[in-house]
């Protein structure tokens, strides 16, 4: 069982102060990695004004952009709340990158009100991602939120632009 709260202040202290974008994007996957059970992708994909763009990850090779409005990710960021799909093979659109995969959560990541990126997780298991997971995936993207980043490349700045 993930000890959500833990989780948090783990990447909370490692993030703290820390202007890189790419390098706590990839702290933060690295924990979703060594301490969720069951998953075998996690990671974020980044709003980059057109469509989301593969970022930081822990898992196979993923597909590197993805459409606004498809598939799990594309259509959590636009409806900007997290989506937790119990079985991806009935989910209509569902882009398969691992054809391992066969549940999903996706937690929208905000700046300014605008979702920037997506913190995407997926799991062998079906019905892997319970509403504990949920209310703890949230709170961890919430300090990802807090971040005093700014990175060019991608629309993560502090007035959400």
């Amino acid at each position: 069982m993930t000890d959500y709260k833990l989780l948090s202040d783990k990447l909370a202290s490692i993030t703290d102060g820390v202007p890189h974008l790419v390098s706590n994007l990839a702290n933060a996957a690295a924990l979703l990695w060594e301490d969720l059970d069951d998953i075998n992708w996690a990671g974020f994909y980044l709003y980059d004004g057109e469509k989301l763009v593969l970022g930081p990850f822990c898992g196979k090779p993923a597909c590197i952009e993805i459409p606004l409005g498809r598939g799990v990710c594309g259509t959590a960021w636009e409806a900007g709340e997290t989506l937790v799909v119990p079985d991806v093979h009935l989910f209509d659109g569902h882009i398969a990158c691992d054809r391992a995969s066969n549940s999903e959560i996706v937690v929208p990541i905000k700046r300014g009100g605008k979702v920037v990126a997506v913190l995407d997780i997926d799991s062998p298991k079906l019905d892997r991602f319970s509403e504990k997971d949920r209310a703890g995936l949230e709170n961890f993207a919430c300090i990802l939120e807090k971040m005093n980043t700014v990175n060019d490349n991608f629309l993560w700045t502090e007035d959400g632009k």
